[in-house]
């Protein structure tokens, strides 16, 4: 199988930590791919025609892409232990929360990134701000039993949603008024899928 890569990624690193939880790195090949939602990679729009990333290219399937769907069938092909059908919709509800904090973190670099300087809206990078902040808080409130259970799919998403704050908003700290959430990343970080994949 081919994935296309890139390591900034929070979305493609969920996908890389159940590469490593799953123990499945070496059936899957690397493409290093750069793109932005202005200037789509070709290569990546044609396995993908959202031109997103991650997309896994099967060798006896269509392309499988967005991140939720690509954990989900590398943890069934590698055992399916990350999705456990007993509270699978717990999992997945956190997965799903952990995603759209990812989202609105993207969107906040994106708007400085991709968009001419006198055209930036500030009010909406703080809007950005503003759900990714009530998906911490909320994972801090009502998640951290879930939290403290077995490895899981919800728990990947974030602890890779936490790692790409710190690494593209570093200076607005989410863990004040967290740290519940704050002290289980931490011990999260010592994982060695988080570790190995962790963006520089």
């Amino acid at each position: 199988m081919k994935l296309f890569h890139s390591p900034a990624s929070p979305f493609v690193r969920k996908v890389m930590v159940v590469l490593h939880e799953t123990d499945q790195l070496d059936k899957v090949e690397l493409i290093p791919t750069a793109t932005t939602p202005v200037a789509t990679n070709p290569d990546l729009k044609a396995a993908n025609p959202l031109g997103k990333l991650p997309a896994l290219i099967r060798d006896d399937g269509p392309t499988v892409y967005d991140s939720r769907v690509i954990c989900r069938y590398l943890d069934n092909l590698g055992g399916g232990t990350l999705y456990p059908e007993a509270r699978v919709w717990d999992v997945l509800t956190l997965e799903a929360t952990a995603d759209g904090l990812m989202e609105a973190a993207v969107l906040m670099v994106y708007e400085h990134r991709v968009r001419p300087e006198d055209k930036v809206f500030d009010g909406w990078v703080e809007a950005q701000w503003g759900k990714a902040m009530g998906a911490v808080q909320a994972i801090n409130d009502r998640w951290m039993g879930h939290l403290a259970g077995p490895m899981d799919a919800g728990q990947i998403g974030v602890a890779c949603a936490l790692g790409y704050l710190d690494f593209r908003h570093p200076d607005r700290d989410w863990r004040v008024a967290c740290p519940d959430l704050a002290a289980w990343y931490a011990k999260m970080q010592d994982r060695p899928s988080i570790a190995a994949t962790a963006p520089e």
